[in-house]
């Protein structure tokens, strides 16, 4: 099975402060893996230095059999952060239409991708509406469909469901599942449990590094647990919490 994604203890310093501890990981083509863990984990920041936004203080990225940082790599990602990076004075479909031209979409091709994903993320009827007039759930989607737009080998994920309702939020998912069918390697973090049971391999991260690796039933097997709250937990060393 191909790498897609190779770290080799990364670490990431701000000053003298160490938010991101000697990690080692690797993320296959065609997997959807998932980063798990509380806020100030470590999860965006691991994901930005993967987007090529942040650049590792130490250690080693192979992102696609390149060493990081290179340029050529990042234009195969689709990256959704947690704040928008929307345009606030500019309709949705305008949004779509400019960030379309950065990924050199054209023509029908560019019609026709701006048509799937507002669909997608169910923003068809508000295509035409300024960004400043929408709701927060409403921003997530878009930027949800900004960083689908160009079909990317690695789409990066970072909380991408937050304040979506629980049936758009399904509606997402099973795009994702059918993205993977194509082969595309999906990146998601969140700190939603039921989320993290529809990956197929997560990283368990708490206070800057990765304290288990594996899929959602692996996990639960190998704790002895019955869901992936308790299991991570027990790898926290809340061992009674259950």
């Amino acid at each position: 099975m191909e790498t897609i994604i190779q770290f080799t203890n990364v670490t990431k310093s701000f000053g003298k402060t160490i938010v991101i501890h000697e990690t080692s990981l690797s993320i296959q083509k065609g997997e959807i893996f998932g980063m798990l863990g509380p806020s100030g984990a470590g999860k965006t920041t691991l994901v930005k230095i993967i987007s090529g936004i942040e650049k590792q203080s130490g250690g080693e990225l192979v992102l696609f059999n390149q060493k990081m940082p290179s340029a050529a790599p990042i234009q195969r990602i689709g990256y959704m952060a947690q704040s928008d990076g929307l345009y606030h004075d500019l309709t949705g479909v305008e949004n779509l239409r400019f960030f379309a031209a950065m990924y050199h979409l054209k023509g029908n091709r560019m019609k026709d991708r701006i048509n799937h994903v507002l669909d997608l993320v169910n923003l068809t009827e508000h295509r035409k509406k300024l960004v400043r007039n929408y709701s927060g759930g409403m921003k997530r989607r878009l930027s949800l469909a900004v960083s689908l737009l160009h079909e990317p080998d690695l789409i990066v994920l970072d909380e991408p469901t937050v304040g979506i309702d629980p049936v758009l939020r399904q509606s997402i998912w099973e795009e994702l599942y059918k993205l993977k069918e194509k082969g595309m390697t999906i990146l998601v973090t969140t700190h939603v449990m039921d989320e993290a049971e529809k990956c197929d391999r997560l990283a368990m991260m708490r206070e800057g590094s990765i304290i288990a690796v594996g899929s959602p039933s692996e996990l639960k097997n190998q704790t002895e647990t019955e869901t992936i709250e308790e299991a991570f937990l027990y790898y926290g060393g809340v061992k009674h919490a259950y």
